[in-house]
């Protein structure tokens, strides 16, 4: 078994979701791995990474729309504010969605589903550097 681990930084100029999938699969061709295991994780508290449909931008609106309504910024009743009204909304909403996922590799390719894409999802309103961590596994 082969294993190769990458970073890649992506920047998010807002709050809202970036398809990064094509950056991944990338990643994975360099990697030579033609079948096992892709562990993607986001080394952030306050951005995360989902697996959504990617090809209506509304899917994601809706989820912003959704998140937004449920996990309100600047709620009087936080204590951790200390980079802004969005702040500790950001941390609530990266527990909600997830920091890591994990997708099969088959034949060199990633083995999403045909709606499927990877998605960098900012929950900070402001400009903002992320950096992930790629580990490919398999033969």
């Amino acid at each position: 078994m082969k294993t190769h681990q990458t970073e890649l930084n992506f920047s998010s100029p807002q709050r809202g979701t970036y398809n990064i999938t094509d950056r991944i699969q990338s990643a994975l061709m360099d990697s030579g791995i033609q079948t096992g295991l892709c562990h993607i994780f986001i080394q952030h508290t306050s951005a995360s990474l989902i697996i959504t449909e990617n090809a209506d931008p509304s899917v994601r609106q809706d989820i912003e729309y959704w998140m937004g309504k449920t996990v309100k910024d600047g709620d009087p009743h936080y204590r951790h504010n200390y980079e802004g009204d969005d702040d500790m909304s950001a941390h609530i909403r990266c527990m909600i969605t997830d920091t890591s996922q994990t997708i099969p590799i088959t034949a060199g390719r990633l083995n999403l589903g045909t709606w499927q894409g990877i998605f960098l999802y900012e929950h900070r309103a402001g400009r903002f550097d992320r950096k992930l961590v790629i580990t490919f596994q398999g033969s």
